[in-house]
């Protein structure tokens, strides 16, 4: 790890990192050391008992209101509920789980995003330019898929992985909150299908899944791996859409 820019240092100082380096040192995942947040006991546990309790009310919420519910607004109104679940069953506030305001992340996290979200949005203005009949679902489905891409980082990273990793230790949390992302009630749909089209689909979903629960863990930043799951979720499913 990089040691952090000392204040009253030039940036010559062979011994601080370079200011380029600082803007790239995200894409290596290296980023500035950051506490894991000080849970008690009482709070990893009702933190776990949050992630069930708002997985349980999307399962309920799909399975009964999915046909009449748009996605606009039952994707929208899920995340509301993973936002709130949080701070009301576990008493934990949001920067505890890495949504910190825009003030207070490091150089290289601001630059990292935003690297990302540009080499995102270029791919998505190429395949916006050459579509057809796909810019009518933009708020049908790109936009709501949005949020659903940054629920299940809030719920599977934020809160399951952060309240695993407290009780098992950073290697067994980010293992288990990925299995239980990818083998879990999220994905269930590929069991129904032929073991051609699962297994690559169960293999590539655990791959991402786990790169975001590294990314999280190593810059504490929630913002990183939600934001990224957003954006690709709303390009992947609103070019499927047309």
């Amino acid at each position: 790890m990089l040691p952090a820019m000392t204040p009253g240092v030039p940036e010559s100082d062979p011994a601080q990192p370079r200011a380029w380096t600082r803007h790239l040192r995200g894409h290596l995942l290296q980023f500035d050391g950051r506490p894991a947040p000080d849970l008690s006991a009482r709070a990893g546990l009702l933190l776990l008992l949050a992630a069930v309790s708002v997985e349980l009310v999307r399962l309920f919420a799909v399975k009964g209101l999915g046909p009449s519910v748009p996605l606009w607004l039952l994707l929208p109104a899920l995340l509301g509920v993973a936002l709130l679940a949080a701070p009301l069953i576990a008493q934990v506030r949001w920067p505890q789980l890495g949504l910190r305001a825009w003030r207070d992340w490091t150089v290289t996290e601001k630059w990292y995003c935003a690297h990302v979200l540009i080499m995102a949005a270029t791919f998505f203005l190429l395949l916006l330019a050459s579509s057809r009949g796909l810019p009518s679902s933009l708020g049908t489905v790109f936009l709501p898929y949005l949020c659903y891409g940054f629920y299940q980082e809030l719920v599977y990273r934020g809160m399951l992985q952060t309240a695993l990793v407290r009780r098992g230790g950073a290697l067994t949390g980010i293992l288990v909150a990925n299995a239980l992302y990818t083998f879990g009630p999220l994905h269930w749909n590929y069991y129904f299908t032929p073991a051609s089209t699962a297994v690559p689909m169960f293999a590539s979903i655990f791959a991402i899944g786990l790169f975001f629960g590294v990314l999280y863990r190593r810059s504490g930043n929630l913002w990183l791996p939600a934001s990224f799951h957003a954006v690709g979720n709303g390009i992947i499913l609103w070019s499927q859409s047309g």
